[in-house]
């Protein structure tokens, strides 16, 4: 299973998704690791023709959002921030569907200092940073990945379930290998993430075996088409076909001007910002997270966790890069 020939390990990137990369540019003197800090992006040498991407007829909300990741990508856990505000202000007109990018298919490259598992753990550490998301890089040195498809297969088998546990699904894995140092590959701790999420076991493992494969190829076939050369890539389109892309790690206001240009008239949602709101919302958050949907400034937000934790309201967990909460 091949979406290019070489994929990129992504996370060492600073300032916009991770990339994909053909082998037939390995030697380019343009080294797609060195990202521009002014528009933050990475792009590679070679450029790629998409398909235009139609939004569906039967759609029943006005935009549909097409939204490119993989489980291991750093950069698309630096936007949860943005998506998870995304979803709470116009989650009532938007249809997001979440597709696997397939970002590591296995080591066989070698490219810009990265050939071998131990190379990405120090630029994950610098991503976690970058992003002021919590991420440990030493998964890379104390349980690696081969390979970015089984979590990838195993949420597309989530989602024939049911779409919502597939996203707390997702987030499950993520928490794990950003936060925990665990290697989401395994079964073992897919299916903890399941269970976590609330899946049932014997028909997602049915599933990761089956049908779920080809719904993985069907993403990969797609993103190949739509010309998808990292992650996260967004394509938002509404129903009569005009579409705007979102390319890499963006502030807020970036996905959501690409929302307002396709409906100039979209109300924002008003949410309630409180913290009991967002945690009954979302179970667990950063302080990077809280501060965004809450409004408050970033230090202030990891202030009132701490004394939610000591009035004993919230409990947290910490990696050397960063903290998350939840209710306790």
């Amino acid at each position: 299973m091949k979406i290019f020939n070489t994929i990129l390990i992504l996370g060492i990137l600073f300032n916009a998704g991770c990339k994909v990369q053909n082998k037939t540019t390995m030697n380019d003197t343009t080294n797609p690791l060195l990202c521009d800090p002014q528009t933050g992006v990475c792009e590679v040498p070679e450029t790629q023709t998409g398909t235009e991407f139609k939004a569906s007829g039967s759609d029943k909300k006005p935009i549909k959002v097409i939204y490119y990741t993989d489980p291991i990508c750093s950069s698309c856990w630096g936007i949860e921030p943005q998506l998870r505000k995304l979803k709470l202000e116009y989650g009532h007109i938007l249809d997001i569907e979440y597709h696997m990018g397939g970002l590591l298919p296995d080591w066989s490259y070698n490219s810009g200092g990265i050939s071998k598992p131990s190379d990405v753990a120090h630029h994950w550490d610098e991503v976690s940073l970058h992003y002021d998301m919590p991420i440990d890089g030493d998964v890379w040195l104390e349980d690696p990945l081969d390979s970015s498809y089984p979590p990838s297969i195993a949420f597309k088998a989530a989602e024939l379930q049911d779409h919502t546990k597939a996203i707390l699904f997702l987030r499950e894995m993520r928490e794990m290998v950003f936060m925990q140092k665990k290697n989401i590959a395994k079964w073992e701790n897919m299916e903890e993430a399941a269970r976590r999420a609330g899946l049932d076991i014997e028909v997602l493992k049915t599933d990761y075996e089956g049908k779920a494969v080809v719904m993985f190829n069907n993403d990969l076939k797609l993103g190949k088409e739509l010309g998808v050369r990292g992650f996260p890539t967004m394509f938002f389109t509404d129903t009569t076909g005009q579409t705007e892309m979102v390319y890499g790690t963006r502030p807020y206001e970036v996905y959501e001007a690409a929302i307002l240009k396709l409906e100039p008239s979209a109300d924002k949602y008003k949410y309630d910002k409180g913290w009991q709101s967002l945690f009954l919302k979302y179970s667990t958050l950063t302080a990077k997270e809280f501060a965004e949907l809450s409004g408050i400034e970033r230090t202030d937000a990891e202030n009132q966790l701490k004394t939610l934790v000591e009035k004993g309201f919230l409990v947290s967990s910490s990696c050397k890069n960063g903290s998350m909460w939840r209710l306790k």
